[in-house]
């Protein structure tokens, strides 16, 4: 199986991260392999495929199926962040001024052979740059705030999950085959590759919208995980708050009351809403005085979620 080995310190100080770059990169790969992992993206999949496909030109097609591979992605194309955020266009610039023949050597690892002729060429990382650059401004900077919420949101969550149960906890589930199996031994999937001695790099686990996970690296400073946000926070597109329930309550309280159907912090209901923190806890205040959610502690975090009366109410409006 495929193991990173790393000391607790090393542990100790990764970091949950967001990555512009990482989001576009996941869009790319729900656009080659046309397929969404739920409804919503299948909306945006239908959306864009046409313009992306008018994009491609049959030398930047084969290079975009080659950069792929069959299990492998081509190293230059996903570039490690770093946990000191950085923007798209200072990420994309690390994949632009790839030396060719780097980029070359890496799609022929994730082709495993010979690169076809059509591809012996220099410009290959610009335009993987240029085509990344295309789909974050037409498909994703548009709707880059909710996602970025989105994210947030899913950070949190985790998070959560980590003050409560360790690392066993934050990571279940990550990515498929993912398990922190203790001992400094993190199983990064199934295959039979060579274990990984990391400690003393910065570790950093990103989360993307789209349904998409891949390892990263820059040997030996940096490994990242970029894994897709979980459940009801990838969703672009939530069931809308019943127009009743959003009379009765208000619609803004409502969609709290809404979400509550899980538990959650204020801090992911303020990612996930777009509401300012102050209304956020005034919403809470009015539910938790009409005994519609109640609220316990996780560690630093206080989670909320509805009481029997709240799912009743919620149920019968929607």
């Amino acid at each position: 199986m495929g193991l990173w080995q790393l000391n607790a310190d090393t542990l100790a100080s990764s970091r949950f991260g967001v990555s512009p770059l990482a989001e576009a990169t996941a869009s790319l790969f729900t656009l080659a392999s046309r397929t969404a992992a739920h409804p919503a993206g299948e909306s945006w999949l239908a959306a864009y495929l046409p313009a992306f496909h008018k994009r491609l030109d049959p030398v930047t097609a084969l290079l975009v199926r080659a950069a792929l591979g069959h299990t492998w992605i081509a190293d230059f194309c996903v570039p490690a962040p770093t946990q000191d955020e950085r923007t798209f266009a200072e990420e994309l610039d690390g994949i632009r001024h790839t030396p060719p023949e780097t980029a070359r050597e890496d799609l022929a690892v994730s082709l495993r052979g010979r690169l076809p002729t059509e591809l012996d060429r220099d410009d290959l990382p610009e335009r993987i740059a240029d085509l990344l650059e295309w789909v974050w401004t037409n498909t994703v900077l548009p709707d880059w705030p909710r996602r970025r919420r989105v994210i947030e949101a899913d950070i949190v969550s985790r998070t959560t999950q980590l003050s409560q149960g360790g690392w066993a906890a934050a990571l279940r589930g990550l990515r498929p085959e993912m398990r922190w199996l203790g001992d400094g031994r993190l199983q990064i999937n199934a295959h039979d590759y060579p274990p990984r001695e990391i400690s003393g790099a910065q570790l950093l686990f990103v989360p993307v919208t789209p349904g998409h996970a891949w390892v990263t690296w820059d040997e030996p400073h940096r490994y990242a995980v970029i894994y897709p946000c979980s459940g009801v926070l990838a969703e672009p597109d939530r069931a809308p708050v019943p127009e009743s329930l959003g009379k009765l309550l208000g619609t803004a309280r409502a969609e709290v009351l809404v979400l509550l159907g899980t538990p959650k912090s204020t801090t992911q209901l303020v990612a996930l809403t777009g509401q300012g923190l102050g209304s956020v806890g005034r919403h809470l205040q009015v539910l938790l005085g009409a005994h519609l959610i109640q609220r316990r502690r996780a560690g630093r975090s206080v989670l909320y979620y509805l009481t029997e009366a709240g799912e009743v109410l919620v149920r019968a409006q929607g």
